[in-house]
């Protein structure tokens, strides 16, 4: 099952803490309401700019001038730190796209539905992770059928 790496997880954090007021999405309502729905929009949006604010801040970082430390070691550690930020950013990049694609299911009646099976994904998964595409019961048998592939 896809994880959230640290810096991920932080920004995902400050994208729910700045939408949640008075709302939460709960069991006693209809699934997948208006208002669910509309709080599920909001927070793949806000989780959205929060991705693209911090991507510009690493696209600053970049563009103020090349490492000068003289020490090879410092160096070192410095191009492992951006080797690290770089990749960070790169799944941030492929994450967007999850975003843009849940939104577009949210336009399409389709979000919060399992792609394999029709069944609601559950609030609790969708709070979890916005970009969940399937219930927990299908991605632990589409990562069972990946495993027994990688296998073989």
């Amino acid at each position: 099952m896809a994880t959230f790496a640290t810096g991920e997880l932080e920004i995902f954090e400050k994208a729910k803490k700045s939408i949640a007021h008075d709302y939460m999405p709960g069991d006693d309502e209809p699934y997948m309401g208006e208002a669910q729905q509309n709080y599920f929009r909001m927070l793949l949006l806000e989780w959205k700019r929060s991705i693209h604010t911090a991507s510009s801040v690493t696209l600053q970082s970049l563009q103020d001038g090349p490492m000068r430390e003289a020490d090879m070691n410092d160096r070192a550690s410095s191009e492992t730190d951006w080797s690290i930020e770089l990749r960070t950013r790169d799944r941030q990049r492929k994450l967007i796209a999850k975003i843009d694609a849940a939104l577009r299911r949210l336009d399409e009646g389709e979000y919060g539905y399992c792609e394999v099976t029709g069944d609601p994904i559950g609030l609790r998964r969708l709070i979890a992770r916005p970009v969940a595409t399937m219930t927990v019961e299908a991605q632990e048998a589409h990562e069972r059928r990946e495993k027994i592939s990688r296998d073989d």
